[in-house]
């Protein structure tokens, strides 16, 4: 019968099973509840041999910690799409609630599951079972307790968001230089960044092979364990010339490997301090001819002290840790893991690297930030990191950088993007856009650092750059606060990367089409995948090619150029002159877009977005029939010029004397 059956108290007696009513009040069916620790399962169960098709709808409210955030915690079976998000963005997709602080996903299974985030991190809830379809007849919820702990993070910590409340960013020199920038480079350096990226958001100025004997690979013979500069490279010391970073505006940074060295002095002074084999050979890997025996005190305090005197006395505020968890036995959480190299150890040590890792903690301090390079979110950096380098490195020794590097990148990207923001912000390396690449290439390579919302650290000859290629490090900047909507591991490489972005004012998508292969190719995605409503209808426009697609129903389909990508804003249109586009950042208007209003009655759009001062910038709208071209409104101070409407698209270029928030209107 058609209508709403009511759910009611039971008819016969069974207390704990509700019946389901029909307008002709005839119990029809009954629904079943089934607790097993934190799993409940609700179905309607037919009575009888009656067969009758209709929806049970579950609706509610969920309150969980106030950083819980909405997502999808079942890997599908086969899918195109790797989603995230910034902000309370919805998605079809999610399925599940994950409270960060907590370390609790709250999970649900129906036929079709809605989650809404509304005011005071509450989250409405509406699950749907069919109920003459077996297979999706159930309604499921299941809290998970220690969902990353128990799957993937032991050590699982939250981010300390006062110590580093967004993904760094800087400026390293050893994917261009490799080990030969001193002092002298890197300032020369800095002084461009400081004039061309830090009014952009750039933070962190990183120093690379400073120690004595670093001018040259390998690493396993570098002076890691003195705190003496290269003489040649660093001749006025490593303090000045973080008193010479800051005095440009960006806080220093430096490497470390603190594991081992290259040094005969040091460990002929230090013997007792080192790891040795049966027959009394020092033990060796890629941290030095000499590697530290973790579980001796006096070996841990001296990694320690080292890293207290860079922090306290020299003023470096970035510690970019080497050598940690790595891919393989020459890093040091593998290799002290190995039964031969734990057999050698001077003390009962079962955590040596644990012990390690909260020696470099304690000597850095808790308000310096710390990247550990080569970590990995299985290890007992996850505890005591703020970043973590996710990949190999972007080049190979003395080499640019290839399109085999950026693949391997976004590989990196994927498989770890899950605990991006949550465990800690991932480290892709560098973003290198010089000429080495196409521009198609060097597009991709800021979309894969870019879009997810990683750590972006450039580490090209900022002088050699072209001016487009200079802009692609800006248009990176400030790193837009992403979170995966995925919460599992991604093995492929997947060609369609959805960057959901919700604000007060609206939400819209950003999606990468990528095209992984060597030619030309139609990349589509349909709006289901996208988590998107099937019947929507979506306004598109292409960031690089500043194209407008037009209205898009069901799908979007576009040709990718080989070893490119296209960047693809959808805005649901609303039928009257809405926002569309800006070429300030990757993400449209994610970083600089504060507000759009739209008044009817006063026919206006008014619209606050901040700018750099004296950087022009594009600011795209919609404006369908019969608005014609506006009367423009602007604050004192900003030159504004209408570029012009063509094809329902106005496109206006802003520029102000003074970076910060600007305030538009436009009057129809």
């Amino acid at each position: 019968e058609a209508g709403v059956w009511r759910i009611v108290p039971p008819r016969d007696g069974v207390s704990e099973r509700p019946a389901l009513l029909d307008p002709a009040g005839n119990v029809q069916g009954y629904v079943v509840f089934r607790a097993d620790g934190g799993r409940l399962s609700i179905e309607a169960v037919h009575r009888c041999a009656q067969s009758y098709s209709g929806t049970l709808t579950l609706r509610g409210t969920v309150r969980l910690g106030p950083d819980t955030f909405a997502c999808r915690t079942r890997a599908p079976r086969e899918t195109r799409v790797v989603q995230m998000a910034s902000g309370a963005a919805h998605s079809r997709l999610n399925d599940s609630l994950f409270d960060a602080e907590r370390d609790l996903a709250l999970c649900f299974q129906s036929g079709r599951t809605l989650i809404f985030e509304g005011a005071d991190h509450a989250f409405e809830v509406v699950l749907e079972a069919c109920i003459e379809d077996a297979s999706r007849s159930r309604i499921d919820l299941d809290v998970q307790q220690d969902y990353y702990r128990r799957r993937y993070v032991p050590y699982y910590t939250p981010i300390d968001r006062k110590r580093c409340p967004s993904a760094p960013t800087g400026w390293m020199s050893w994917n261009v230089y490799f080990d030969t920038a001193g002092a002298e480079e890197n300032l020369a350096e800095a002084r461009i960044g400081a004039r061309e990226l830090l009014p952009f958001g750039l933070e962190f100025w990183s120093i690379e092979s400073w120690q004595a004997n670093s001018d040259r690979l390998p690493v396993c013979t570098f002076h890691n364990l003195n705190l003496r500069p290269h003489p040649e490279q660093f001749p006025e010391g490593m303090k000045k010339l973080a008193d010479d970073i800051r005095a440009l505006g960006f806080r220093p940074g430096i490497w470390t490997v603190p594991f081992g060295t290259g040094n005969r002095a040091f460990y002929e002074a230090h013997r007792e301090w080192f790891l040795h084999d049966p027959e009394g050979v020092p033990r060796r890997n890629w941290a030095g001819h000499f590697l530290l025996d973790p579980s001796i005190p006096e070996a841990r305090a001296h990694m320690r002290d080292m890293h207290r005197i860079m922090r306290e006395s020299w003023g470096y505020e970035f510690f970019k840790i080497d050598g940690m968890s790595g891919r393989g036995p020459g890093y040091c959480a593998h290799f002290y893991e190995r039964d031969e190299v734990c057999a050698g150890f001077r003390h009962p040590c079962p955590d040596p690297f644990r012990q390690c890792v909260e020696a470099l903690r304690e000597g850095i301090g808790p308000e310096a930030v710390l990247l550990a390079c080569q970590g990995h979110y299985t290890g007992p950096e996850a505890a005591a990191a703020d970043a973590a380098r996710i990949g190999g490195d972007i080049v190979a020794p003395n080499h640019d950088s290839n399109w085999n590097n950026i693949r391997s990148q976004a590989a990196a990207t994927l498989n770890q993007l899950f605990v991006h923001n949550i465990v800690w912000y991932n480290d892709p390396d560098t973003l290198l856009v010089g000429t080495y690449h196409d521009m198609e290439q060097a597009r991709v390579t800021a979309v894969v650092v870019a879009l997810p919302g990683q750590m972006m650290f450039a580490g090209d000859k900022l002088a050699e750059l072209p001016a487009e290629r200079l802009r692609l490090l800006q248009q990176a900047l400030p790193v837009c606060a992403v979170r995966p909507a995925d919460v599992f591991p991604i093995f492929e490489l997947r060609p369609v990367w959805d960057l959901k972005i919700h604000r007060p004012f609206g939400q819209w998508d950003v999606v990468a089409l990528f095209n992984w292969e060597d030619d030309p190719a139609p990349v589509a995605v349909d709006f289901a995948e996208l988590g998107l409503p099937e019947d929507g209808a979506f306004l598109a426009y292409e960031f690089w090619e500043k194209t407008f697609l037009g209205l898009t129903r069901e799908e979007l389909r576009l040709t990718v150029p080989g070893r490119g990508v296209r960047l693809v804003a959808l805005h649901p249109d609303l039928g009257r002159p809405q926002f569309l586009s800006t070429d300030r950042h990757i993400t449209q208007g994610g970083t600089s877009l504060d507000a759009v209003q739209w008044a009817p009655a006063r026919r206006e759009l008014t619209i606050a977005v901040r700018l750099i001062a004296h950087h022009p910038t594009r600011l795209t709208f919609h404006v369908p029939p019969p608005f014609a071209t506006p009367r423009l409104q602007a604050a004192p101070g900003l030159s504004a010029s209408v570029i012009g409407l063509e094809n329902s698209v106005l496109d206006l270029v802003v520029e102000a004397a003074q970076g910060g928030r600007i305030d538009l209107t436009l009057q129809w």
